[in-house]
């Protein structure tokens, strides 16, 4: 049995063929709905990029506890185990978070990996001189990351010089030489379409349309001042790079046509989370609460026992469902920590595997949906205490804890799935006011968009007790309960 694992980032289920989108070009993607499982209720747990990738590793929500970082000692890797139980397992990918000091722990997991350079403002090339760019609109970022982007774009010009043309080309190698070989997993991981929005001119000419501003394909993290113009630009900017993400898709399932790999293959295509184009007017994701936009997440199984294809699967399922899936699937044992479900039963009928979901953001809303309802929980007051990031890898993004951090750090008992480990404690600091949004509730069936906030008390205790009761499970910590008025 082999298995591969086809992950975009920040890839929008609202802008693809088979979630109901008219206008990408996207056959590949519509190929695929043609010969999977596609599930119409697939939600985020943990956001956004590491946070989102400790989940598909360890079966288990990262945000109750700790905001980005790496995996942990006590954690059970996906990766490791399937390596532990003679599966070889291979991570191809572009997505550079990996090599940061918040994503260090991740790859090594593998027996073996691949990382190629040059998506976003990966410090990859050295140049003393700043770079030449254009005049451009927006840029959430400043300094140092968007001058290195300018940097990087001078070796990337011809479509084979992008790090995803370079991605899927090292991932069809390692298929091709392993196609006759038995018990392997291929993650086959691209940045893209995470902005900035760059793609090949040959993309964007599919999307023809006026543009006389400045250059325009990286959002701010913050809201819409663009005009209709701008904002409808960059939608076909982002569109430019999803229809390059679904060529080199087909290219992956041109191979398994080739090679017949639909017998024994397990494919998973899947994605982190979505991404605001001007929706609710707000750009991009973790400043405001996550819509579904953001939240509700494309999914595309096949597996080659049931061999089910184009059938479509409303039962509620998670990132944290794909580890226990691929465990099953090999046949290895799940470990008792994981609170995924393995997925094949569903995939083959439908089969829930759970009554409601929770997703978030570490210090942010908490949120719950049981497949019709979605219910934000807005912290309780302003200053967002009390908050505490719990970890034995104290590094954010791209640095370590601060000395000042440390030194105000205590040890925690250990949490049930710390494995009788005591974790560093520290405080955490929000710095977005999500209190200012306050709690919302949405009934999905009368209000898909999420335009028009909905007041029902019944059904609000219905989600809390939803939400309270799947804290306990992962047994967060009693700050959060008490930061979200719910003590």
């Amino acid at each position: 049995m082999k298995a591969i694992m086809v992950m975009f980032d920040s890839l929008n289920r609202h802008m693809l063929p088979a979630y109901g989108c008219d206008w990408i070009h996207a056959p590949n993607f519509k190929r695929l709905a043609q010969q999977t499982a596609v599930f119409d209720n697939a939600y985020v747990g943990s956001m956004p990029c590491m946070p989102a990738r400790r989940e598909l590793q360890t079966g288990r929500y990262n945000f109750l506890h700790r905001s980005w970082g790496p995996l942990e000692p006590y954690d059970d890797s996906v990766a490791e185990l399937l390596r532990n139980n003679g599966v070889y397992t291979h991570l191809v990918t572009d997505h550079q978070h990996y090599w940061e000091d918040g994503g260090c722990t991740y790859h090594n997991r593998y027996h073996s990996y691949e990382l190629i350079r040059g998506q976003e403002g990966d410090p990859w090339k050295g140049q003393v001189k700043d770079p030449e760019h254009p005049d451009m609109l927006g840029g959430h970022r400043a300094g140092n990351l968007i001058r290195q982007d300018w940097v990087n774009r001078q070796y990337i010009r011809e479509e084979a010089e992008y790090p995803q043309a370079k991605t899927f080309a090292a991932g069809m190698e390692f298929i091709r030489t392993n196609a006759d070989q038995n018990n392997w997993f291929l993650q086959l991981e691209t940045f893209d379409p995470h902005e900035p929005f760059r793609a090949p001119e040959n993309y964007r000419a599919l999307y023809p349309h006026d543009n006389e501003g400045k250059h325009f394909d990286w959002p701010p993290y913050s809201r819409v001042t663009q005009t209709p113009e701008e904002v409808a630009h960059l939608r076909y900017e982002y569109a430019a790079l999803l229809s390059m993400c679904d060529a080199y898709l087909g290219k992956v399932l041109d191979m398994m046509d080739e090679l017949n790999l639909w017998e024994d293959t397990l494919l998973i295509v899947n994605t982190d989370h979505g991404f605001l184009l001007g929706e609710h007017d707000w750009w991009a994701k973790m400043v405001q609460p996550f819509y579904n936009e953001v939240s509700r997440m494309p999914l595309f199984i096949w597996d080659p026992r049931s061999r089910i294809q184009g059938v479509r699967r409303s039962s509620l399922v998670q990132t944290i469902d794909l580890a226990p899936t691929l465990l099953e699937f090999f046949g290895a044992a799940i470990p008792e920590g994981m609170q995924g479900k393995p997925l094949k039963e569903t995939i083959a009928s439908d089969q829930s595997v759970r009554e409601a979901a929770l997703f978030g953001i570490h210090g942010g809303h908490v949120n719950c949906t049981d497949g019709r309802y979605v219910y934000m929980r807005a912290p309780a007051t302003a200053t967002n205490e009390p908050l505490y990031n719990y970890t034995l890898m104290p590094t954010h993004m791209r640095t370590m804890f601060s000395l000042e951090e440390l030194r105000a750090a205590t040890l925690a008992e250990p949490f049930a799935f710390t494995k009788g480990v005591k974790p560093l404690k520290t405080q955490a600091n929000s710095q977005v006011q999500y209190h200012s949004f306050g709690t919302l509730l949405f009934d999905q069936l009368h209000d898909p968009q999420q335009n028009q906030p909905l007041e029902n008390a019944a059904v609000e205790q219905l989600m809390i007790d939803h939400m309270i009761r799947m804290m306990k499970d992962n047994d967060a910590p009693i700050e959060q309960f008490q930061r979200l008025g719910l003590v």
